[in-house]
């Protein structure tokens, strides 16, 4: 007899993220050479302080589980820091720490969501959230935020999406894919439609509050409203400013009850997060903080150095970031050219294939996200990389409008 599977993990994709991810893994593996675009975590490594507190944690004995939520020590840096740099003031036992800020999202949602309530999803959108919302019985509404609006959810557009099942607002700024940030004025005005709705909660995903350009800066909802603190969870980590993706490091803050109720499933699945990782973030949120600028200056010259290369390229019409590390350029010029074997390219995600095919150039497809047809291209790489992935895809946009290769 088969295996029969629960019908909420059969609904379940996979992640396209971790997909594509393994696709240039294996190409790189069989011997072909490509320019991997698709990277969502940075290319450096931890800074070295980092480590050291780690090994030191490891040579001390804090090798053993921690309490669920996460080690006090742990949870008042993160009170500290969300003082500091966020202007909002939290209680440890506001806080719950788990294995990546994604475990965080998929918990709070399990804890709140009953079969049938309503999520709004702003998209251009990380690519988990709807199956998230999804794989816990809550319908995710996703609402189109066009280039027309600067990939930002606008207040008349919310207040349109709002039904009596809605549950949740889920707002992503610095925004993984588009690299929208909101302005304080246009959080404020989104905050002003929440306060007309108190059933509406607010997760706020601030991953990325460290990688803005052009003197802009990332505002949390909670210090422009701090009403909706009693119902809002911000979700933030260590993983992007850090480069501690593989610490597995996440942290949420929000009412007690809503973090006990996280906390509770925590303890049912992972226990706690690692206690050695536990001590490296706590290092990282209390140590040396200069390396987050020489970081944000890296990427600030390759997003300038992205945008150089591809501007003009036939079949392309770039927006420009402000936030995280990705470009999200429009291929509505591409769709419909017909490649040299004669194949049209029907959609973003040919495009994408295209790239890989003719430019050994891996790329995230905009379907994805949410919002067609873009593209997703990762400037979290090797100033090498850009240049060759960039010159790699100019020319293959170029062969796609030379008449004589048809």
């Amino acid at each position: 007899m088969s295996l029969k599977l629960a019908e909420r993990v059969a609904r379940l994709k996979p992640s396209a993220s971790i997909a594509a991810k393994k696709k240039v893994t294996e190409l790189l593996a069989s011997g072909r050479s490509v320019v991997d675009f698709t990277i969502g975590e940075p290319d450096l490594d931890t800074p070295p302080h980092i480590i050291d507190a780690a090994i030191a944690a490891m040579r001390k004995g804090d090798t053993h589980y921690t309490a669920t939520a996460g080690t006090p020590e742990l949870r008042e840096a993160i009170c500290a820091k969300l003082e500091r740099e966020n202007g909002v003031r939290y209680r440890p036992d506001d806080i719950v720490v788990g294995c990546g800020a994604k475990q965080l999202i998929f918990e709070a949602f399990a804890a709140t969501l009953s079969q049938g309530d309503e999520v709004i999803v702003p998209a251009p959108h990380w690519v988990s959230y709807p199956d998230i919302v999804g794989v816990n019985e809550g319908v995710p509404i996703v609402v189109a935020c066009g280039e027309n609006v600067g990939f930002k959810l606008t207040p008349a557009a919310l207040e349109k999406a709002i039904t009596p099942k809605t549950r949740w607002l889920i707002l992503n700024s610095p925004n993984n894919p588009s690299g929208a940030v909101y302005s304080r004025e246009e959080m404020r005005d989104l905050t002003d439609v929440l306060k007309r709705h108190p059933n509406v909660w607010l997760m706020t995903d601030e991953i990325y509050e460290h990688l803005v350009y052009g003197g802009r800066a990332s505002a949390s909802p909670v210090q422009i409203a701090p009403e909706l603190a009693a119902r809002t969870m911000i979700v933030n980590g260590v993983s992007k400013a850090y480069a501690m993706t593989g610490w597995r490091v996440g942290y949420a803050a929000g009412p007690k009850d809503l973090v006990d109720a996280v906390t509770k499933l925590l303890g049912q699945s992972t226990t706690c997060a690692s206690s050695v990782s536990q001590a490296a973030a706590l290092a990282a949120l209390t140590g040396d903080q200069s390396h987050i600028e020489q970081t944000r200056r890296l990427y600030a010259t390759r997003r300038v150095r992205m945008i150089e290369l591809l501007e003009g390229t036939p079949g392309l019409r770039l927006s420009k970031p402000d936030g995280a590390f990705y470009l999200y350029p429009s291929v509505a010029g591409l769709i419909g050219r017909k490649t040299t074997s004669g194949y049209v390219l029907k959609d973003d995600l040919d495009v994408a294939l295209y790239l890989l095919d003719v430019a050994n150039v891996a790329v995230m497809d905009g379907t994805s996200y949410g919002l067609s047809p873009y593209l997703r291209l990762s400037f979290a790489t090797s100033m090498s990389a850009i240049e060759l992935g960039c010159a790699n895809i100019r020319k293959a946009c170029e062969a796609l409008f030379d008449d004589r290769t048809r």
